[in-house]
């Protein structure tokens, strides 16, 4: 019915993870089948696992993260019924539940790991069945103009559209909670109070209750919520409905009004008159576009499927009433009407739809859309299909765009029908599928509860040069640096040739937008740049410095914090800054000549604060040492620690840690670094800032860079023979699948089996920056060494690999306001998982 994109290579499959065949019991995929993608890149789905000698079926929730997909954390979900529905909430930390016996589950995280989950609260409508679910809005909407993708300002790239949240506490701020439709014709509200309590409320949709066989739900930008509904017969109306929630004496009120229904075009064309009699799939193109629907119908070996538009149109007016009373400009009655946007011609069976979560702005072009920007993957939706194939189209043309073929389904000019007729086994297809937040990747559940994951090419398959498909790529990766939102599935497209030109052009970007918002961005670039140096074995380097560089900022944040104003009424600068301007203008090398400028008192803290910070300041002082003894090794940038040499801004935030460490110094002595050196004399706090100081003033102006004279140099050359030069823990080994995935070969995996370091291609770089295993660990946040066979149990970053303790050691203010900064997040902004004792 299409024809093929013009070029190959549109979508191809990245990897595949299945269940380990057990003689006993076995995953089944659960009927129906679901899965939800995260904007942390977390995927959720069922599967019912079968006990054979009980003969039972068990509900269960499989939680995986892209980067590790082998590590799947499977929970008995409790619900005595099939699950209808997974819901990610908008921050990608709580999910939804809801079965066929009317159950309602909320999961969140257990302390912030994303392999441990636990039902918190939930909600009941007994023995109806749940069809549609979601979480209510919270008022936050972004708009992508792909058209002004070469727009100098993220405020014009990325815009803020007023939109309402679905329902508000005190003061404008969102209430959070869900709403669910359930089979016979019942819509429910639960609200979660501040203090944990769970408001719910149940309403008829209207008071002529019939059977609701499919239904989604949408938003609209006044608060309102928009619900429609099928009872799975394509002879029948599809049903819209307004629904408004409120709370009224601390109960919830639900007030719903009909809006205009629609039949389907293929029911009204005598062609097709009674052909296709099941509707199969209705969905709302996004959650927040509740003018636009999406409608399948289908029979037995065929699908046609439609796009409806709600609009605003003119009531004609009967010319008699014309005469009486003439409408004038904006007078004139309107009503809303649904219109038929495209369609499809008839297609293989439908088996699953999933459709973009890119909120990508389409200003008055509906169909038409800029010639550079046609390809963009954002505006596809995708169609999975019985004869195991997946075709992407147009989200409002259904055009195609691009097509992937499974094992099973057959190329264009095969003979289909004479091959079906040959094979007894069921083909394999996807039951459920889901795009990732950019749109770059999809993952889909087949009829054997096989994960599979495909990349969807950025150009779409079509030959586009190297700058439009960065330009795409790059776009993307601002998106994400904006919004928080994970880029995995980015990183899926970026080759070892791309790394450099992408690093280069972010920061342009990056040192274009106004002083406060590089300011909130100023951490998540790095940790970005890091993600991508990583993907190249010549920039392989550089990721340890980008680590390297978030934990100097964590560290000088978190210490400048202590400094507390010695008197109440101070001007409005903090110590912290006063700090910065003074050490900025005092250009002297002699520490203690800078020492004497600063208020002293503002630096007093207890002495157990001192002496538990001492871990951090040993951190600040190896670098700094190990930084100038590299100095003279500076023509190589493969080492780590390279770029540090040139980063006025960084060799500034060490020199003023200096300044501090010192003054804590002189309060109690045992909290400074401490250095093997061959002098009993040697004052090597006082050698190292002189240095140091040199080395900074060649770079702090980033315009005007001069080289190190010889004499630094030289100084800088002795330094091995004065104090013992530490060995810097750079990099945690990287476990993930994205470096393996480079080479286009497809990785098979297994649920529960971690795969072996077979096709690494940059693992032999690592080598040299990571600790061999079965070598002494250590715990990269609180700089604590683990030994070679941990005891404590442990977590480590999912993205980075970042491994620290689970539970705390400390029980100091200073060192838990530390570890309170990575509850949530690693350093990188990666989520955290549960790592087994065994994981030396």
């Amino acid at each position: 019915p299409f024809p093929p994109p013009r070029a190959p290579g549109a979508m191809d499959l990245a990897y595949v993870c299945e269940w380990e065949k057990k003689p006993k019991s076995n995953h089944c995929p659960s009927i129906p089948l679901v899965c939800a993608w995260s904007c942390r890149n977390l995927i959720a789905f069922t599967t019912d696992l079968k006990n054979e000698e009980e003969k039972d079926l068990t509900h269960m929730v499989h939680i995986i993260d892209t980067e590790h997909p082998w590590d799947v954390y499977s929970v008995n979900s409790g619900h005595a019924e099939v699950i209808t529905c997974l819901e990610w909430d908008q921050s990608g930390s709580r999910l939804l539940s809801a079965d066929a016996d009317g159950h309602i589950k909320c999961w969140s995280m257990t302390d912030h790991l994303a392999n441990s989950w636990e039902n918190t609260v939930g909600s009941l409508v007994e023995g109806d069945p749940v069809v549609a679910l979601s979480w209510l809005h919270n008022g936050v909407k972004l708009a992508l103009h792909v058209e002004k993708s070469g727009a100098s300002n993220f405020g014009e790239k990325f815009s803020r559209v007023k939109f309402s949240p679905s329902l508000t506490l005190f003061g404008g701020k969102p209430m959070e909670g869900w709403i669910a439709v359930t089979i016979s014709g019942l819509v429910t509200v639960s609200l979660l109070k501040p203090n944990g309590q769970v408001l719910t409320s149940t309403e008829s949709l209207c008071r002529l209750r019939c059977r609701v066989a499919l239904a989604d739900v949408a938003f609209t930008g006044g608060g309102n919520i928009v619900v429609a509904t099928s009872d799975g017969s394509s002879t029948s109306p599809v049903q819209f409905y307004k629904v408004c929630v409120s709370v009224v004496n601390e109960k919830c009120k639900i007030d719903t009004e009909i809006l205009p229904s629609l039949f389907m075009r293929c029911t009204t064309d005598p062609a097709r008159k009674d052909k296709y009699p099941a509707i199969t799939h209705l969905k709302f193109l996004a959650r927040d576009m509740s003018e636009q629907v999406l409608l399948c119908a289908s029979n037995q070996n065929s699908s046609i499927v439609e796009c409806w538009s709600l609009r605003k149109e003119g009531l004609p007016v009967n010319n008699i009433f014309q005469q009486i009373s003439p409408v004038v400009g904006d007078k004139q009655p309107m009503i809303l009407k649904w219109r038929i946007l495209s369609a499809t011609n008839d297609l293989d069976r439908v088996s699953a739809v999933a459709l973009p979560k890119l909120p990508i702005s389409l200003t008055n072009t509906d169909l038409k859309v800029a010639n550079d920007t046609k390809f963009f993957p954002g505006l596809g939706l995708a169609l999975a299909f019985h004869d195991g194939s997946v075709h992407i189209v147009h989200r409002l043309s259904l055009q195609m765009m691009a097509v992937f073929y499974g094992s099973s389904s057959q190329r264009p000019g095969e003979e289909q029908t004479i091959k079906r007729q040959r094979t007894a086994a069921p083909l394999v297809h996807f039951k459920a599928m889901q795009l990732s937040w950019t749109s770059l990747a999809l993952a889909g559940i087949d009829s054997h509860g096989k994960l599979s994951m495909l990349r969807i090419s950025p150009s779409m398959g079509h030959v586009l040069d190297m700058n439009m498909s960065l330009r795409h790529l790059l776009f993307l990766l601002e998106y994400c640096m904006v919004t928080g939102y994970d880029w995995w599935d980015i990183l899926l497209h970026v080759q070892p040739n791309m790394v450099q030109n992408l690093v280069e052009k972010l920061h342009e970007e990056y040192m274009r937008q106004n002083a406060a918002l590089q300011q909130v961005l100023s951490t998540r670039i790095v940790a970005m740049k890091a993600s991508l140096c990583k993907l190249s074995s010549s920039t392989i380097a550089r990721v340890c410095d980008y680590h390297a560089k978030l934990f100097l900022i964590a560290i000088s944040c978190t210490l400048k914090s202590l400094l507390r104003p010695h008197f109440l009424n101070t001007p409005d600068k903090s110590p912290g800054d006063r700090l910065t301007e003074i050490c900025s203008k005092i250009t002297d090398i002699d520490i203690d000549k800078v020492m004497i400028n600063l208020k002293t008192e503002e630096f007093v803290l207890e002495m157990t604060t001192l002496q538990s910070l001492q871990q951090l300041i040993q951190w600040v002082g190896d670098f700094v040492l190990y930084l100038l003894a590299s100095l003279p090794n500076q023509g190589s940038p493969v080492r780590p620690g390279h770029s540090f040499l040139r980063d006025g801004a960084s060799l500034a935030m060490f020199r003023e840690l200096m300044v501090v460490i010192r003054i804590w110094g002189l309060l109690k002595p045992s909290c400074l670094p401490v250095y093997t050196a061959t002098s009993d004399t040697q004052d090597s706090m006082s050698l190292l800032f002189r240095l140091l100081t040199k080395l900074w003033l060649c770079c702090r102006e980033e315009n005007h860079i001069t080289e190190p004279d010889d004499t630094l140099i030289d100084e800088c050359c002795l330094l091995p023979s004065q104090l013992l030069i530490p060995n810097i823990d750079w990099l945690p080994i990287n476990d993930g699948i994205i470096s393996k995935l480079q080479n286009k070969q497809l990785v098979r995996l297994q649920f529960g089996k971690a795969p072996g370091l077979v096709g690494h291609t940059v693992s032999s770089q690592f080598d040299a920056f990571v600790r061999a295993p079965g070598q002494p660990k250590i715990d990269h946040l609180r700089r604590l060494h683990l030994g070679a066979y941990p005891t404590e149990e442990c977590k480590s970053c999912t993205r980075c690999g970042c491994v620290t303790m689970l539970k705390s050691p400390n029980k100091v203010t200073a060192v838990k306001q530390w570890e309170q900064r990575w509850i949530k997040n690693c350093l990188c902004g990666g989520l955290w998982r549960r790592m087994p004792l065994s994981y030396s």
